[in-house]
């Protein structure tokens, strides 16, 4: 790790104290001095152990510092920068860097400019998204940064190697640095923190100017308590705020002016359906907030070791790497999640699992692009989905839900999407971003798809090649993995193009971008493929070709139109194959899996299942919307083990991980090849269940494409544990990477297990399969859901 060898902080509060110790902790500078006009501060902070030396004047620090942080209230910032006018700022590698800590921009730019008459290459903005309600050196943490969010809003005259040291010091704090136009941030901070602050200070002093209201603060609920927390920060900087941002803070507050009469018109016409919209538009966008807040906190675990500093304040040796990474994950208990899952159990009841992920997606993105008023039952609310609705409300799309499973789109036509404001966060949605990186590339602005840790690993050149020999311009990182900038204005030409693999959402991409582009875009698939969106978008009216064998050649051409439809969405059948699995494999089982979809592309688990033994009927088939559905009847046998049929592999690609289970408990051997994709989702889901699976006790061999699994080879008795049947796994911890099947599939294995099974790093278990754990335990399976870890990361 690079290092500086002095750091001044100017303003040892809340922010500058915990700036200091972080930089101090992780000893990516030699010395840290501090200076304060509060003299008591200044003693606090060496007494503390957060500064090295305390400086008697500003000029005395100036002299010995290589970087400076003002880390003062904005109407501060100006007699700041006037007292550093006088000194030198010479260092011995050129000018001294200087940074800040301030929320307004442009408060800074304005000061610096009437200070030195321009804005100084070596000065560099910064902002960290972090803070208390507590205020004072004596609540400054080391760790307050960590996986926090750091904006810093360059100029075009800044130097690149100030940016660099002011970027390489805030890593080191173990923030998530990234660059901004000045003026966007101050219009962004204004709505996203500014504007929150006054809403509760405002509510806060309402209140308590009324005598007569001293009730509502002896029984307020949680409601006014967590709403007004921030309100007891400090009012100085928040006044310093208000007036160094005022043009945006004003904006802001005009616009939620504005959406605060709508509500409250809303209440004097005793609207319903206005209400409705309004309550579950904010509660989606609520939740879609709350998975992009999981998933930073996410990111520690994958941090370099250098950039993640020790949580404790005094003391200046640096912490070995895994010691100091130990103790920031001590410090991040609440962002983390794990599955303990007893051993034995049954399953019994009717379940109906959540809506269909894939067609959840589809009809989102069509609903918005068609002519007229979309209706959706059965959405999937889980996080994924979600982050697909979420997308195109930031691109002017009016739709309001989810409520109970149904969403209502005004649909905007094929050419009324809107440039968003920022980047399309999808979360953990490989599918929306593949599908979505066709429907971008032929809009008329540039726009960019980014998503969580895990999505930005995964590979994407498998749409954006045969997209950019249509005539797209997409740029990716490393690998061709998110985020994808895509370059709007593109004019696409229809082509022909034979996929490498039989996959659904290459050849969706394709067909989405086809409405746009000029001729027929025709696909052609090795295997067959999901046709969820050719029967959706026959549905909405689109005309799709489908020839050849298992429909493998699909054609569509562009300059048609979309008209919107009613869209009843099935129940998945990939999350219906964990409830299939458990119920074969558990003695004495018998579930009923209503309203399930059994697209003939997507129902290879329930053949594979059957091939294997299992007891699996079908009830009250019909076709609704499309889409045939059914009821499943399942009951529990005696597995054995076969040789999959590579025919089956595409269409039941996602369902392996809960079939490697299945295998595992079956008699003789279960050999999967064909299955190569399985190493490129959302982890490698070969080699995963395969230390998963060998870790409890199973002889499971990993394949390049695929795995060999010889089963325990033994019926149910009487002398297992708990349902009177033999355990197939031994108890053990289980490290799922974050993908939710491989969690919920060795929360299955625990039906057959000798002791508990732990499943780490549950999280994204929402992101397609909602309340898991809760219809699992009313099924008669005996799942605990813990926050944070003991043993490690979870």
């Amino acid at each position: 790790m690079k290092t500086v060898d002095t750091l001044l902080v100017v303003g040892l509060g809340l922010i500058g104290g915990s700036f200091a110790a972080a930089v101090k902790s992780a000893g990516a500078c030699r010395q840290v001095y501090g200076y304060d006009l509060d003299k008591a501060s200044l003693e606090e902070a060496k007494a503390l152990g957060i500064i090295d030396h305390g400086c008697q004047s500003l000029a005395e620090g100036l002299a010995a510092a290589d970087v400076i942080m003002l880390a003062v209230p904005m109407l501060a910032m100006k007699p700041v920068l006037e007292e550093l006018v006088q000194c030198s700022l010479d260092g011995s590698l050129g000018k001294k860097v200087i940074t800040d800590a301030g929320s307004s921009k442009r408060a800074l730019l304005d000061a610096a400019l009437e200070v030195f008459g321009e804005m100084p290459d070596y000065l560099v903005p910064g902002h960290p998204i972090a803070g208390s309600e507590k205020s004072g050196v004596g609540a400054a943490k080391a760790n307050l940064f960590q996986a926090h969010d750091v904006i810093l809003t360059p100029l075009e005259n800044t130097d690149a190697l100030a940016l660099e040291t002011v970027k390489m010091l805030w890593e080191s704090c173990g923030a998530v640095v990234t660059d901004m136009d000045l003026y966007h941030h101050d219009e962004v901070l204004a709505k996203t923190s500014h504007l929150p602050h006054f809403l509760a200070f405002s509510l806060v002093d309402t209140l308590a100017g009324n005598p007569d209201n001293q009730d509502i603060f002896r029984f307020a609920a949680g409601g006014f308590r967590d709403f007004t927390r921030i309100a007891g920060s400090d009012p100085i900087m928040w006044h310093d705020v208000a007036l160094g941002n005022n043009q945006a803070v004003l904006e802001a507050l005009d616009e939620f002016t504005e959406g605060l009469q709508v509500l409250r018109q809303a209440i004097i016409e005793k609207d319903s359906q206005s209400l409705l919209g309004i309550f579950s538009r904010a509660q989606s966008a609520r939740q879609h907030f709350s998975s992009l807040l999981e998933s930073r906190k996410q990111r520690v675990n994958t941090l370099p070791d250098a950039s993640v500093v020790s949580g404790g304040l005094s003391g200046s040796v640096l912490l070995e790497d895994h010691e100091i990474k130990k103790e920031v994950m001590e410090g991040m208990k609440e962002s983390t999640q794990a599955f303990i899952v007893s051993p034995g159990g049954a399953i019994s009841g009717e379940l109906r699992v959540p809506g269909d992920k894939s067609i959840s997606h589809r009809s989102i993105m069509l609903g918005a692009l068609a002519e007229g008023e979309t209706v959706i039952d059965g959405f999937l609310e889980g996080e994924d989905a979600l982050a697909t609705l979420k997308a195109f409300r930031d691109m002017g799309v009016q739709i309001d839900g989810p409520y109970q499973g149904k969403v209502t789109i005004q649909g905007v036509g094929m050419h009324g999407l809107k440039q968003p404001e920022g980047p399309l966060y999808l979360g953990n949605a490989g599918t929306a971003m593949r599908l979505m990186a066709g429907l971008m590339a032929v809009q008329s602005f540039d726009v960019t798809l980014t998503g969580d840790h895990s999505l930005s690993g995964r590979p994407m050149n498998r749409v954006v090649d045969p997209l950019s020999q249509m005539g797209a311009t997409i740029e990716t990182t490393e690998g061709g993995r998110p985020p994808l900038k895509i370059k709007g204005g593109s004019r696409l030409k229809g082509i022909e193009y034979h996929l490498p693999m039989a996959s659904a959402q290459v050849q969706s991409c394709l067909l989405l971008a086809g409405m746009y582009a000029e001729g027929e875009t025709v696909t052609v698939a090795p295997g067959i493929v999901r046709d969820h969106t050719n029967r959706m978008l026959s549905g909405f009216g689109y005309p799709v070709s489908v020839s050849g064998d298992n429909g493998c050649r699909v054609a569509i051409k562009g300059g048609s139109k979309l008209t919107a439809a009613r869209i009843d969405v099935p129940s998945d059948v990939s999350s219906a194959a964990f409830f299939m699995v458990a119920a074969s494999i558990a003695e004495g089982s018998e579930v009923r899996l209503s309203h399930v979809g059994m697209n003939p592309t997507r129902s290879g688990v329930v053949e594979i299942l059957q091939l294997m033994g299992a007891d699996i009927t079908l009830e009250n088939e019909s076709v609704v919307g499309g889409e045939p559905v059914a009821d499943l009847i399942v009951r529990s046998a005696q597995l054995k083990g076969i040789d999959i049929p590579e025919r089956l592999v595409p269409i039941a690609i996602d369902e392996f991980p809960v079939l490697f289970v299945a295998a595992a408990c079956a008699e003789g051997r279960t050999l999967l090849t064909g299955a190569h994709e399985l190493r490129v989702k959302e982890s490698d889901r070969i080699q995963a269940m395969a230390d998963g699976l060998v870790a409890l006790g199973i002889d499971a061999q990993p394949l390049p494409d695929g795995m060999m699994i010889n089963g325990s080879g033994v019926s149910p008795v009487s002398s297992g544990k708990a349902s009177g049947q033999k355990p197939v796994f031994n108890g053990g911890t289980i490290d799922s990477h974050g993908d939710h099947r491989i969690a919920m599939s060795f929360a299955v294995a625990a039906l057959r297990a000798k002791d508990d099974i732990r499943i780490l790093d549950c999280a994204n278990v929402a992101t397609s399969f909602p309340d898991f754990a809760g219809l699992a335990n009313r099924a008669g399976m005996r799942i605990v859901v813990t926050e944070g870890f003991e043993d490690g990361p979870c």
